[in-house]
């Protein structure tokens, strides 16, 4: 059994998947067809992706007609942010600040 972080992890670990959390993060909710015309692959590669990330909960999907709208979850990084502070010692202070803050930022 995989614990949240491990499943965070082995998700993000795949960079189509961690750049479409990423444009989900940074432009807000978007359909299939938007993110499939940004990330380069195939319409299907996106949808199976989009499952993966919902699967981890990273992601969460709003039916609207025929369409699907996908929008990031970034709260549910809160299992790995809580392992990353574990290491907190082992980095320099002002590191450590700045993923703070960034976190706080989009827990908001």
């Amino acid at each position: 059994m995989h614990t949240a972080e491990e499943q965070i992890f082995k998700t993000l670990a795949d960079p189509t998947r961690r750049a479409i959390f990423e444009r989900l993060c940074r432009d807000g909710e978007q359909n299939v067809r938007v993110l499939t015309d940004h990330s380069g692959v195939s319409q299907p590669a996106v949808s199976k992706h989009l499952g993966v990330l919902k699967l981890a909960g990273l992601v969460r999907d709003r039916r609207e007609g025929r369409q699907s709208h996908y929008s990031a979850q970034p709260q549910c990084l809160a299992p790995l942010i809580d392992w990353m502070s574990l290491y907190g010692a082992f980095a320099p202070p002002t590191a450590n600040q700045g993923i703070r803050l960034s976190i706080s930022e989009q827990r908001r």
